[in-house]
């Protein structure tokens, strides 16, 4: 049925918009659609049988049976997961009772290390209600976390996350307005827009990185950042930067770690939870977003066809 839906309906729906002749044959201009329609159409030929897994979409044609057509694009890069779990598919990621099932409860126990987790998974936070932002540590941030999770004292320091009792930063104990963040319960970050290949498929990065007196996380906030901090305002009267301008302060590898396109907002974020037990990174000015479900192999797939 799905190959029927594709060689019925979508494949002649692209060659409507496309110029012919009397003596032309559509399929010569082939090379003006996507790749993955003029490869559907040949398995349709092929009399291909679809195999779906949790993870990847795989088209195998029936002759021969063990020759692996196409595969779902992947990152050739491996991510080596720091928890140890027998649940594979991530959905502790996403999922609140499964995350629970994971990390524990309270969550502060193992925040550091769900927030690790989520940065090497590539996981994106739904923002706004449809916005898909990759979250992204820092490295010096991620060695911070990192050493938190690790230290089983229980008098070590944790990072918090607030109950649903507090919504806005504003309403957390001892809140201040000022640049100030602690890496346990305020961090410093970064919305950042046009990054090539973001997680999400929006372009879009939030990116955490690691607060201190001295700005010696070289991702980090620059001093002028720290300087002219006043997130607690609405965006738009805010200063937005650009890459040769954080460059030019002293990041001097945005570019080449976030696009030559990227720009950036900074704000100050911290977590809570909701009365359905989500999890939210929350920014000062209360634009928030939650570990968001990864796109199925069938939405990806829909998505190539746009």
């Amino acid at each position: 049925e799905l190959l029927h839906y594709f060689t019925t309906i979508i494949i002649p729906k692209r060659f409507q918009s496309t110029t012919t002749t009397s003596t032309q044959h559509p399929l010569q201009y082939c090379s003006t659609v996507q790749y993955s329609m003029k490869l559907l159409f040949q398995l349709s030929i092929l009399q291909c049988a679809v195999t779906w897994s949790s993870h990847s979409f795989i088209i195998i044609p029936t002759p021969p049976a063990a020759s692996v057509v196409a595969t779902e694009r992947t990152s050739s890069k491996r991510i080596n997961m720091i928890s140890s779990t027998a649940n594979t598919d991530g959905s502790y990621l996403h999922d609140p009772t499964e995350r629970d099932a994971h990390y524990g409860t309270p969550l502060n126990e193992n925040a550091a290390q769900y927030l690790v987790d989520l940065h090497d998974a590539k996981s994106a936070f739904n923002f706004c209600g449809g916005m898909m932002f990759q979250l992204v540590l820092s490295e010096k941030l991620r060695e911070h976390l990192v050493q938190i999770a690790s230290c089983n004292d229980n008098d070590s320091k944790k990072v918090v996350v607030h109950d649903a009792s507090k919504m806005r930063m504003f309403q957390i104990p001892d809140y201040q307005q000022n640049e100030k963040a602690d890496n346990l319960t305020i961090f410093h970050g970064r919305e950042i827009r046009s990054v090539p290949n973001a997680a999400g498929g929006m372009g879009f990065v939030l990116q955490l990185s690691l607060a201190s007196e001295d700005c010696n996380d070289p991702e980090g906030w620059t001093k002028q950042e720290v300087a002219g901090y006043d997130g607690w305002k609405h965006d738009v009267g805010r200063v937005w930067r650009k890459g040769d301008m954080l460059e030019e302060e002293g990041f001097a590898s945005f570019k080449s770690r976030f696009g030559p396109k990227a720009f950036s907002l900074h704000h100050r974020f911290y977590l809570h939870l909701d009365a359905t037990n989500r999890l939210w990174l929350s920014a000062e000015d209360g634009c928030e977003g939650t570990p968001a479900e990864p796109a199925s192999p069938m939405s990806k797939l829909f998505g190539w066809l746009k």
